[in-house]
């Protein structure tokens, strides 16, 4: 792994963050608790298994998907064995799979909304940045998981059957925002492979905050997309196609300028109106038209490629249209983040353990919570070391905190 500041080795670092284990440090018991209240999710009696160590036994779950139920339990024995009022044996598959059942996926996603925050500070070295000026870059993009092949997954899945391929499993689609520099996901919503991604973003759109730049790529555009997500108060930076027709307003000093975008469907009158009072500086309505600002530039690696940028940010003073480009080809940094659930935790190839979809759901709100945890930790150490988190190693970081927890259950009472 990449060495730190001051001849300090970054893997100690990483092993200090974890030594109480990664699963109950970012996400403690008092998140799980309130999660568990808010959706009413309570034990109806005291119970081998109850609902807040179920989510970490899901967490442990994700972290060894090559393991059967017990043996995952048996690591998580030793780490559990040093919180609190946390006595328990480890529970047979049976018994794992009902308190899985009575916890369904509710909880599990609440403890995601809860505690899925951005991870870099201004202090994060990244390339180019983990802020364009005072705005955080963050990124939007979905991907797929495959799905055990039962009756009740493809009900409430599908599958793809592009192709013709018999052997397709039935897959969940799942759309994240997730903050460039750490990778880390910070909203998301899961649904069947029938959903567009477009279509699941509305639900995030909702979830920006202001002081967030939202990059996306071209798929994701639309008159309506774009009113919603800037409604959020968050800052947009999103490719556009190159058949997009933009009504021109003004050039602007560094070679971009601004533009009119208008709901479809207008009548040719009333967009005519609506630019005119565009260019004398009137207010417009956001649900008929919005200024936006224009950024165009060619890639010189990709044979002359033209990429064709909206953003929101309309004064060059706060983002020259050097720097937008730069900070859109951060947004890869969530492909990246996607490779690391889908390969380095699940593994590659590999479906996922929930053979119904209440577990399914619950499954996968495991995994970002668990992704969420491994990125922040990830962000800290690098933060801390004075380096690009990029230079971690995500899987030498799940190797330390695989190894945090086998060593506990090594030393278990």
């Amino acid at each position: 792994m990449a060495q730190g500041v001051g001849g300090v080795g970054l893997e100690g670092r990483l092993t200090d963050l974890v030594s109480l284990g990664a699963l109950t440090s970012l996400v403690p018991r008092s998140v799980l608790d309130e999660a568990i209240a808010v959706t009413e999710a309570y034990e109806q009696r005291v119970r081998k298994l109850p609902a807040h160590v179920v989510v970490y036994l899901l967490m442990a779950l994700c972290l060894y998907a090559d393991d059967d139920y017990e043996e995952v339990a048996e690591k998580l024995t030793g780490m559990l064995s040093y919180l609190p009022g946390s006595r328990w044996q480890a529970p047979t598959r049976g018994a794992i799979t009902q308190a899985r059942q009575r916890l369904g996926p509710e909880p599990v996603k609440e403890a995601f909304v809860q505690v899925a925050r951005p991870a870099a500070t201004p202090a994060t070295p990244a390339t180019p940045g983990a802020f364009l000026g005072r705005w955080r870059v963050m990124a939007i993009d979905g991907f797929v998981l495959d799905l055990p092949d039962t009756p009740e997954n493809v009900e409430e899945f599908g599958k793809d059957s592009a192709g013709g391929d018999e052997t397709v499993f039935p897959q969940a689609r799942v759309v994240a925002v997730s903050e460039c520099a750490s990778h880390a996901p910070v909203a998301a919503d899961i649904a069947g492979c029938w959903a567009s991604e477009q279509t699941l973003a509305f639900s995030l759109y909702e979830q920006l905050t202001p002081g967030m730049l939202l990059t996306a790529d071209r798929g994701f555009y639309s008159f309506d997309a774009w009113r919603q997500a800037r409604a959020s108060g968050a800052e947009l930076l999103w490719r556009i196609s190159a058949s997009l027709r933009l009504d021109h307003l003004q050039d602007l000093p560094d070679g971009s300028w601004l533009a009119l975008i208008t709901k479809p469907r207008l009548r040719t009158s009333r967009k005519d109106r609506l630019r005119t009072a565009a260019r004398a500086g009137q207010e417009l309505n956001p649900e008929e038209a919005i200024v936006v600002r224009v950024v165009s530039y060619t890639v010189p690696d990709r044979d002359g490629e033209e990429v064709h940028l909206l953003t929101t940010l309309l004064d060059p003073a706060d983002a020259d249209a050097e720097q937008p480009a730069g900070s859109y080809w951060q947004r890869w940094e969530a492909e990246t983040g996607i490779d690391q659930l889908k390969t380095h935790l699940r593994g590659p190839g590999k479906i996922l353990r929930s053979r119904s979809p209440e577990l399914a759901y619950q499954e996968i709100w495991a995994y970002l919570l668990t992704h969420w945890a491994l990125s922040a930790l990830i962000c800290r150490a690098a933060t801390d070391a004075g380096i690009d988190p990029d230079r971690v190693k995500f899987l030498g970081t799940v190797r330390i905190v695989r190894r945090s927890v086998t060593d506990r259950a090594a030393f278990s009472p």
